[in-house]
């Protein structure tokens, strides 16, 4: 059985798509300013959580695939495919911290609406402003996991694979006889 290989053109296309899709995620988040604790926020991140997370397992079951295919048959391998398999292991992490971090924006979401539902007070003011810097904090922070995801795959994409040039041919010594 042969394993299912891309060509190098191929696994350029599929990195960048993958960016593309991480991009799209972290383009659907609301920016700063832009960041109300409302209902349309929670759908937002439960839209993007969930996209989020299949991109994520994604990118780990991808990276399986191709270790098992790798240690099947390590004859096909190619260079550009290991570059490939490392881009997307690579991605998973700061995909992973990201998934965390949009985490983090739910659990702050509900602190916030669960004050909202409370007595207004100086302290529930003050954790209220908490909780909201919390919440644009972790939307920033999901955003940049995201950029760098995406910018590890476009990078692997984009490397050029560097052969190495061929040794002039050395010139017979002469026999003497």
């Amino acid at each position: 059985m042969r394993t299912p290989s891309l060509s190098d053109p191929d696994q350029r296309m599929l990195l960048h798509d993958v960016a593309d899709r991480i991009n799209t995620v972290a383009d659907q988040l609301p920016l700063p300013d832009h960041v109300h604790p409302d209902p349309g926020l929670s759908e937002i991140l439960d839209d993007e959580v969930r996209h989020l997370a299949r991109l994520l397992g994604y990118l780990a079951g991808e990276s399986a695939f191709r270790h098992r295919a790798a240690a099947r048959y390590p004859n096909q391998v190619t260079p550009s495919q290991r570059r490939t398999t490392l881009a997307l292991a690579r991605a998973a992490e700061p995909a992973g911290a990201a998934l965390a971090a949009l985490g983090g924006a739910v659990h702050c979401l509900g602190v916030l609406a669960d004050l909202s539902h409370q007595g207004p007070s100086h302290a529930s003011n003050r954790t209220m402003t908490t909780a909201h810097q919390q919440l644009v904090d972790r939307l920033a922070e999901s955003r940049a996991h995201l950029a760098r995801a995406a910018k590890h795959l476009r990078t692997a994409a984009d490397a050029r694979s560097i052969r190495p040039a061929l040794a002039p041919p050395t010139a017979v010594p002469a026999r003497t006889r």
